[in-house]
């Protein structure tokens, strides 16, 4: 008799997923072709919302995929991985990506800050896992991150502050240069 082996991969997670307290998708990143086509992502999201939303458990196996979860006030958080998936992996991405925006929504983690900081989740979800490889678990790193890639901001949304500290520290920089070269030229 052959029993399944399963070669160990660096691609852990199937998909993420943040849900509101209907069940309405608010984010969904999907890293294979199991569920290919919208109607069938949404089907599993609504299978998946209705078998969890309701139980105080953290994980669950459905469709032949581990699913591990958390809610906050209105939202529900999703990682999805393989069945044979270790459950401690996906739980640390689950928990990486709620404390990442727990810091970066000031403890405000709800529907209505999350749907005001959609870019913020979008940086965050790259930083920890890219094509469903796992990158990062801490969410000190994921929100520094997050916090330099949101400096390249264009000029345009940048805000007047942001505008003259830049200006300033380019001036400042511009002048030590100079100096420098004045010094010793």
């Amino acid at each position: 008799m052959k029993t399944a082996t399963f070669e160990p991969s660096l691609y852990t997670v199937k998909a993420v997923l943040i849900m509101d307290n209907d069940g309405e998708r608010l984010y969904a990143k999907y890293y294979d072709d199991t569920y290919p086509t919208v109607k069938e992502q949404k089907a599993f999201e609504k299978n998946i919302f209705n078998k969890t939303h309701r139980t105080d458990s953290e994980i669950a196996l459905l469709e032949g995929l581990t699913v591990v979860y958390k809610s906050n006030i209105d939202l529900y958080f999703y990682v999805i991985g393989s069945s044979h998936e270790n459950e401690l992996m996906l739980m640390s991405v689950l928990n990486c990506l709620f404390d990442s925006l727990s810091q970066m929504l000031r403890k405000n983690v709800e529907k209505r800050a999350l749907l005001e900081n959609m870019e913020g989740l979008f940086l965050a979800v790259d930083e920890i896992v890219d094509g469903g490889v796992i990158l990062e678990s801490d969410p000190q790193q994921v929100v520094h991150r997050v916090a330099l890639r949101g400096d390249d901001v264009p000029l345009t949304e940048q805000t007047v502050t942001q505008v003259r500290e830049y200006s300033h520290s380019s001036l400042s920089a511009v002048y030590l240069s100079i100096s420098f070269s004045l010094s010793f030229g």
